[in-house]
């Protein structure tokens, strides 16, 4: 059983590569404990030998409920509470609306929503006993905006922004903060590894050839660092007034104000069919 330790327990899903993998090492060398998790933990073991005691690695594929269940217990096991949730776990989908497989969308799903939210079913009622906790909901920019050919996955991330917010104002007298990260472009294994592609049928295949090229171009220039989106998360959990929204990187930032800016036009160009209604 590990030593106790001053500092934050951790407890983070997707850990083997990207965010989840830059945010146990940054914390890690900080000196909190962490509980890591992968669908593969013999993936992530070598945390376990060079920070003992300090970190553990936890098999957990979150679409298995019994595999939550075991993760969580095992973590109070080890370090008797969690302190702050980190839902990292996920993976995109592309294919238009018309050609992408009901088996793919309920995969996709299975994964980026109802693994989310079973996770933190399981882990609401530890930080409810504390009466404190953090919760960190990875969404992306594509939580905010629409894109032709990813719109599976907009779904999936819109879901947890809708999800997140109301889970905020649901656990807020219990002491437990939420907030979503809308990250952008960053260097990370998301446009290989971690991503499922549908095969255009021949309607779109021009639009998914053009949006295929958008994407490409954007792996060729600067993209966002995933350690320093670590330290930024890390930043917002540390802050005494943490924010509901954190956007990782110009590129987000842009979009989202741009949209923001559409939207509110649009509703003052509409706003005197809106109010006749009444």
């Amino acid at each position: 059983m590990a030593k106790a330790r001053p500092g934050k327990v951790w407890f983070i899903t997707g850990t083997s590569s990207g965010f989840g993998r830059c945010l146990a090492e940054e914390i890690l060398k900080r000196g909190d404990r962490v509980v890591a998790t992968a669908r593969k933990p013999e993936t992530i073991k070598d945390l376990e030998t060079k920070y003992p005691g300090q970190a553990l690695a936890v098999r957990l594929d979150v679409t298995k409920r019994a595999q939550i269940t075991a993760a969580v217990k095992k973590a109070l096991g080890t370090f008797k509470r969690i302190d702050v949730l980190i839902n990292n776990a996920g993976y995109g989908l592309t294919g238009s609306i018309e050609d992408v497989s009901d088996a793919a969308v309920k995969r996709n799903f299975d994964t980026n929503v109802f693994g989310l939210m079973h996770v933190t079913q399981a882990i609401l009622p530890v930080m409810r006993k504390q009466r404190s906790g953090h919760i960190l909901n990875l969404s992306s920019v594509a939580g905010q905006l629409g894109f032709p050919t990813i719109g599976i996955y907009n779904a999936t991330k819109h879901a947890v922004e809708g999800l997140s917010d109301a889970l905020a104002q649901e656990v807020e007298s219990f002491g437990i903060k939420v907030t979503i990260i809308e990250p952008g472009y960053f260097q990370t294994d998301f446009g290989s590894r971690s991503i499922e592609r549908t095969k255009a049928s021949k309607p779109y295949k021009e639009i998914d050839r053009r949006i295929t090229e958008v994407f490409k171009n954007m792996g060729a220039g600067p993209a966002g660092d995933p350690r320093k989106g670590a330290l930024a998360m890390m930043a917002a959990v540390d802050a005494a007034e943490p924010p509901l929204r954190l956007v990782l990187g110009a590129d987000a930032l842009g979009m989202i104000r741009e949209k923001i800016e559409l939207q509110r036009k649009e509703l003052d160009r509409w706003q005197t069919v809106s109010i006749e209604t009444i």
